[in-house]
């Protein structure tokens, strides 16, 4: 396989499991960008709006109305910015990780059982391995 055709399948592949996750979601789940910034909190800690906003790479102005929305339900927190009163910080709430891991738990389920039923062992540990790859890929910021 060249190295054009590798990268595609690896685009497509990921491409096709992230919208099979997403079908595993329950229907009453969050939306996938409340999710995203539960996540952000969770593996980061406290962050700004403009910080979340970025990791999304989304303009802040559009993530106003999903973190209105997250505060309100009471899934983050909004202090004032210790290191600059003029900004505010946002951390998850216990009712917010307990959301999060909620969710991941009903994927993480339908992941599991169709790795064990379609993968070899050997398999399974290149796929573990693929994902901590692209984990990193997804982390680069200087491409």
């Amino acid at each position: 396989m060249e190295e054009h055709e590798g990268t595609a399948a690896v685009r497509r592949g990921a491409m096709r499991l992230a919208r099979r996750l997403r079908a595993e979601r329950p229907a009453e789940s969050l939306s996938g960008a409340k999710l995203s910034v539960l996540a952000h909190l969770y593996r980061n800690g406290g962050m700004t709006p403009k910080e979340i906003a970025a990791a999304d790479h989304v303009q802040a102005q559009s993530m106003t109305r999903v973190l209105a929305d997250l505060e309100g339900h009471g899934l983050v927190r909004r202090d004032r910015d210790p290191s600059d009163g003029r900004r505010s910080l946002l951390t998850l709430t216990p009712s917010g990780q307990a959301a999060l891991i909620e969710d991941m738990s009903y994927r993480d389920e339908w992941l599991a059982a169709a790795i064990a039923r379609h993968l070899s062992p050997a398999e399974r540990h290149l796929l573990y391995l693929a994902g901590e790859l692209m984990d990193r890929l997804a982390a680069a910021a200087d491409v």
